[in-house]
């Protein structure tokens, strides 16, 4: 009311209340007692919304495609990794493979033979050297390994290429839609190492196998089975067809499908693993 005047003819009185947060004595209250339906579901969108984001910087490994410069970054560090990462972490000296077997049974691989770092022109049948060729090949590392009953023995390489991701997508693509990692004639040759029970592990004794272009690195994984008794393969299979429920021949009835694809996944989660211990900033 205006100085002098009547009730009700000057601006009505407009009161201010305590901040929300706190009771009449100004003290602390709990805002979440205060909080509007509305609200809360405004918070729990923005909750969820970070945790999109940061679950995508996060699998930005997994799928190759982070929108900034650290899939660059990545790629590059997962190319260096040959020269700059122990032996024993890209190839374990046991490997555990829980449910990697057939019916879902665990599997355990041992170690038995290391070959030297090389070039890859004796690591692959000609024409599977000739389909991995426009990506070429700046290291091979390569282990052999062997099955917890002493049964199986199977070779697990890492081809390290001298390609960008565009051509590590192009190759990709080409094995995918053409099935070269299919063809019996584009096979990983065995490393036999002398004095192991792979020694006897050639070009005849391959009975599975399996090869991955990873389009997030600059890598191709690869695996090649058979049976450690140096028995040979008339008709070898690709992992995955060896894996189908319902496939009755030898090599998919003794798990050798398995033996090549679960350990080339598991080599190759090793391999993720150090690429995003190399790229971790310090603290």
């Amino acid at each position: 009311m205006a100085p002098g005047g009547t009730p009700g003819t000057g601006r009505p009185v407009v009161s201010f209340g305590q901040p929300e947060g706190y009771d009449e004595q100004a003290r602390p209250r709990p805002l979440g007692l205060r909080i509007r339906p509305r609200v809360a579901v405004a918070a729990a969108c923005v909750v969820l919304g970070l945790g999109l984001i940061g679950g995508a910087v996060t699998g930005s490994w997994l799928i190759g495609d982070s929108g900034d410069g650290g899939t660059k970054d990545t790629f590059a560090a997962a190319g260096n990794l040959w020269h700059s990462v122990p032996v024993d972490q890209l190839f374990p000296p046991t490997v555990i493979g829980r449910g990697a077997g057939p019916g879902g049974a665990d599997r355990t691989w041992t170690r038995i033979a290391v070959a030297p770092d090389t070039g890859c022109g004796k690591a692959f049948d000609p024409l599977l050297r000739k389909a991995l060729s426009p990506v070429g090949c700046e290291r091979l590392l390569r282990a052999t390994y062997i099955d917890a009953t002493q049964s199986y023995v199977t070779t697990v390489g890492l081809l390290f290429t001298t390609a960008d991701a565009t051509a590590m997508r192009s190759l990709d693509t080409r094995f995918t839609k053409e099935g070269l990692d299919r063809r019996t004639d584009l096979m990983p040759r065995p490393y036999a190492a002398k004095g192991t029970p792979a020694a006897g592990f050639g070009d005849e004794q391959r009975a599975s196998w399996t090869v991955s272009v990873l389009t997030d690195a600059p890598v191709v994984v690869y695996a090649v089975s058979g049976w450690a008794d140096d028995r040979t393969v008339d008709e070898p299979e690709p992992a995955r067809q060896a894996m189908e429920s319902g496939d009755t021949t030898a090599v998919a009835q003794a798990g050798l499908g398995h033996e090549a694809q679960g350990l080339a996944d598991r080599v190759e989660r090793s391999l993720r693993k150090n690429v995003g211990t190399s790229t971790e900033q310090p603290s």
